[in-house]
């Protein structure tokens, strides 16, 4: 990463160098033109006041050795006079494009290859008053001379500039990597990292990343500490109590026992296994590969009442609902998953000659007076396996999972669950579906 980095400053300064280099030639290119034209027309000027051309011919042909050449045309074209060469020698002039422009606006300008001295010239034709033209050339080569001579120190100059910007490349992709490696050398002491502002939302995602990672772990590890000890319970159990039946230590009657503590295990085991798996789906299988459907709350919870009714009757509960439809989209059998598992906790949890009441509006409220929670344990009854009451679960076949699923259920719908107990008085748990988006509603 860093190799490249430097590699991309180091072509994008190569590159900004080189267009600067460019850029100040051609500026600087347009400056000397406009100089040189300058030049040549304070030149004429002199030439046109001191009435300078009258003697140059009366010399004849004399080579300038400043390397100006000097010409004298009259009103027809023909050359009068020429510092260069004999005016004889020299075509008529009036269609030359400095001479047409200096005909119609009193002065001309012109870069084109002079066919007399056969390279570039700059050109400045100034038309005098008697009607003929004076005409002023420099060699282009001349201008090329000064880039020429400056073009070394132009190339030291790029070359140093360019070890430079390789120098700050290396400063800046330094100074750019390092807060990346130091968190990747130790993510759990983040906080201590100084980095630039541009990367700290990236370092907060990573932190909560991390420390969402960290913690997803605890869970897991706990999980299956505690999944192993829940198996091996009720397996021990089940595994002693058929080695006394195998080995004949066991009466009639005490088989008959024994047999049932090995199918009320055996229950356990099963009931235990599926809540597994029920939170192994949820928690592998993508929210986007549920099926959704138009599902009424009130329709569910009075399925799940009639079903739940012969185990509240073996109880003593007494069971009761109202409300009015809430229809909304959701997993059919998530949801009713859901509603069995609060009204399962409200029975389970509940006392003989006790009641649960399931109110559906525009949210599910399933309320019991049983024997409720402690405020100390309100907020850790949605852990995986806690239990508030060890014995009272165990005896009454409770997994510790139940709250967890419903917790898990919620999520998936993007549903709010709270819970309000007081002990010896009863539990409430609402599912707020208010949270859920206005797409999910029908």
């Amino acid at each position: 990463m860093t190799r490249k980095i430097n590699l991309n400053f180091m072509l994008v300064s190569a590159v900004s160098i080189l267009l600067t280099v460019c850029l100040t030639t051609v500026v600087s290119y347009r400056f000397f033109q406009k100089e040189v034209f300058s030049d040549l027309s304070s030149f004429a000027e002199i030439i046109e006041d001191l009435d300078f051309m009258e003697q140059m011919k009366d010399k004849r042909f004399v080579k300038p050795e400043d390397e100006l050449r000097i010409t004298w045309i009259s009103e027809d074209g023909s050359v009068l006079y020429d510092s260069y060469t004999s005016g004889v020698a020299l075509n008529n002039h009036k269609n030359r494009p400095e001479i047409t422009q200096a005909a119609q606006t009193g002065k001309g300008f012109c870069i084109r290859k002079s066919e007399t001295m056969g390279q570039n010239i700059f050109f400045y034709a100034k038309k005098t008053e008697d009607g003929k033209f004076i005409r002023i050339a420099k060699e282009a080569g001349s201008i090329w001379n000064v880039y020429k001579n400056t073009l070394p120190i132009t190339l030291l100059i790029a070359v140093l500039s360019f070890l430079i910007s390789i120098g700050i490349a290396r400063h800046l992709t330094k100074a750019f990597v390092k807060p990346i490696e130091l968190m990747a050398s130790d993510m759990n002491h983040l906080e201590a990292i100084t980095a630039y502002k541009e990367l700290m939302p990236f370092m907060e995602r990573i932190r909560s990343q991390h420390e969402e990672a960290l913690k997803n772990a605890k869970i897991r590890q706990e999980f299956t500490a505690n999944v192993s000890h829940e198996l091996k319970t009720p397996l021990t159990s089940i595994s002693g109590y058929s080695e006394l039946i195998a080995n004949g230590m066991a009466t009639k009657k005490d088989s008959r026992h024994f047999a049932e503590e090995i199918h009320s295990n055996a229950q356990r085991l099963l009931t235990l296994i599926n809540d597994i798996l029920q939170l192994s789906e949820l928690d592998d299988f993508p929210e986007n590969k549920l099926l959704f459907e138009s599902v009424d709350i009130y329709e569910l919870a009075r399925d799940c009442m009639d079903m739940m009714q012969p185990v509240a009757d073996k109880h003593g509960i007494t069971l009761s609902l109202k409300g009015t439809p809430l229809p909304i989209r959701a997993n059919r059998e998530l949801m009713e998953e859901l509603l069995y598992n609060l009204c399962d906790n409200a029975i389970r949890y509940n006392r003989k000659g006790g009641h649960v009441w399931v109110t559906v509006t525009d949210r599910l409220i399933v309320q019991d007076d049983g024997i409720g929670i402690s405020k100390k344990y309100q907020k850790r009854v949605f852990e995986r396996f806690f239990r508030v009451d060890k014995s009272r679960s165990k005896k009454t076949g409770g997994t510790g999972l139940g709250l967890a699923i419903v917790k898990h259920i919620a999520e998936v719908h993007h549903a709010a669950v709270l819970l309000d107990s007081d002990e010896e008085i009863g539990t409430t748990v609402c599912v707020k579906f208010s949270g859920v988006s206005s797409s999910t509603l029908i």
